[in-house]
């Protein structure tokens, strides 16, 4: 006989609803272990329903443990559920695996052990039990030596997430540098790293504009030089005018703080991703008559 008792132990071990509960103790013949296994295969097959959905909401998150590291990102459908303890605490766990381990690709990362399995069966489980797809999207693992510091920043309660390393100086100019980076979304941290067919297309834009602005071949080639400077400091985070101090730029900065910037991640929850744009309310007339 399955019992309210045995029922509402399923629904605590599992999270599962108590239909699902009394039907998976009915199916298992009152065996806790077997009806548990029942409910994680049911919610694997869940999980595997809302693959196609889209993902774009969420939280990134900054996890550092002396000189390592961790910063990623977690997305789930609806801002509502990033606001959940439990996909917090979810994120959490995947921070102090991805600090205790070793991972270098996310094939690896799933694969870390969390107090729940691994993280990817970690994240099939939230899946089922919060009932929206969840997708741990991405992360870096950040090392520095102990001259080094860690500069870690959070906006919007977790939309924004940058992490700088630097070295010689404190861990409040690395915040600044990360905060920058959160504030100002440059592209890339330094002139260097921008690819050169990118440069060579911005200089041709540069130099058709001057041209059609009447300018000759010669001076408008000499335009392109001054504005190309301008371009560097608008996506470049070293070149970008200070948002504490604007007479200054970062690497300026950084440079009177005796510092030098080594590296700089700076992740926005849902960029890149195609937002899905449904009228909610058509949504849910479709459920109501069932179309």
């Amino acid at each position: 006989m399955i019992t309210a008792e045995m029922v509402k132990n399923l629904r605590e071990a599992t999270g599962a609803g108590m239909m699902d509960c009394k039907k998976a103790l009915s199916e298992c013949n009152g065996d806790m272990d077997k009806a548990i296994d029942y409910l994680r295969e049911k919610g694997i097959a869940k999980a595997s329903k809302k693959e196609a959905r889209i993902a774009a909401e969420g939280l990134a998150n900054i996890f550092v443990d002396g000189n390592k590291a961790v910063i990623l990102e977690v997305n789930s459908e609806t801002d509502f559920v990033s606001k959940n303890d439990e996909f917090k605490q979810m994120i959490e766990s995947i921070g102090a695996s991805l600090l205790k381990g070793n991972a270098k690709t996310m094939e690896e990362a799933m694969k870390l052990p969390t107090s729940e399995g691994t993280i990817g069966d970690l994240i099939v489980a939230k899946t089922a039990k919060i009932g929206e797809k969840l997708s741990f999207r991405r992360f870096a693992v950040l090392e520095k030596s102990d001259e080094e510091v860690f500069g870690a920043y959070l906006h919007l309660g977790g939309k924004i997430a940058a992490l700088s390393r630097l070295a010689n100086t404190t861990e409040e100019v690395a915040k600044d540098v990360s905060m920058q980076a959160a504030a100002m979304s440059p592209k890339y941290v330094f002139r260097s790293e921008v690819p050169e067919e990118e440069v060579a297309r911005e200089r041709e834009i540069l130099k058709e504009q001057a041209m059609n602005e009447g300018k000759s071949e010669e001076i408008a080639s000499k335009m392109v030089e001054g504005r190309l400077h301008k371009f560097f400091k608008e996506i470049c985070l070293a070149e970008q005018a200070f948002i504490k101090d604007g007479d200054m730029d970062v690497q300026t900065y950084v440079k009177n703080h005796h510092g030098e910037i080594k590296e700089v991640v700076r992740y926005e929850v849902g960029e890149g991703i195609e937002k899905r744009h449904d009228d909610f309310a058509e949504e849910v007339m479709k459920q109501v008559h069932g179309n």
